[in-house]
């Protein structure tokens, strides 16, 4: 969930999300309206970052993920370690689609380039996302399981 902090004269007021839209979460606006409101400052902050809110991409990113945090990586090389610890083969769209959305979230960083290939490290952000993503999955799995030895 996405609050704002207002700022109006000198009092602080807390607004849920769908009151303001702003483009992208840490995006600072300065707007004047009413001679009553001088000047608001708007800042998003969002609570918890996750793999969900890249929705459909969230596989992608997080085999990504899981590859990064063994070390750094180019593409090719994460496509080989993708297909060996998961035997799901991404393309190259797919993966350069999904490193550009982590990269945009900070989750993880390009190194400099080694030759003509260019390694990928995790964050520390990526780092605490990729931990929360799984310990979710990891109850997922133990409530699945849990229902399959009742039935």
């Amino acid at each position: 969930m996405v609050t704002f902090a207002i700022l109006v004269g000198f009092a602080l007021f807390a607004i849920p999300a769908w009151h303001v839209t702003v483009r992208r979460v840490g995006v600072r606006a300065c707007i004047a309206t009413t001679p009553y409101v001088i000047l608001a400052t708007i800042v998003a902050a969002k609570e918890r970052p996750s793999l969900a809110d890249l929705g459909r991409f969230s596989e992608p990113a997080l085999l990504i993920l899981i590859s990064l945090a063994e070390g750094p990586k180019h593409g090719y090389a994460m496509i080989k370690d993708i297909e060996r610890v998961s035997g799901q083969t991404l393309g190259p769209g797919t993966l350069y689609g999904a490193i550009t959305r982590l990269e945009a979230e900070e989750w993880i960083e390009p190194l400099p380039a080694e030759d003509r290939r260019r390694p990928y490290r995790l964050t520390s952000a990526g780092a605490a996302v990729l931990r929360a993503r799984l310990a979710s999955l990891g109850a997922m799995m133990r409530v699945g399981r849990a229902r399959l030895a009742d039935a």
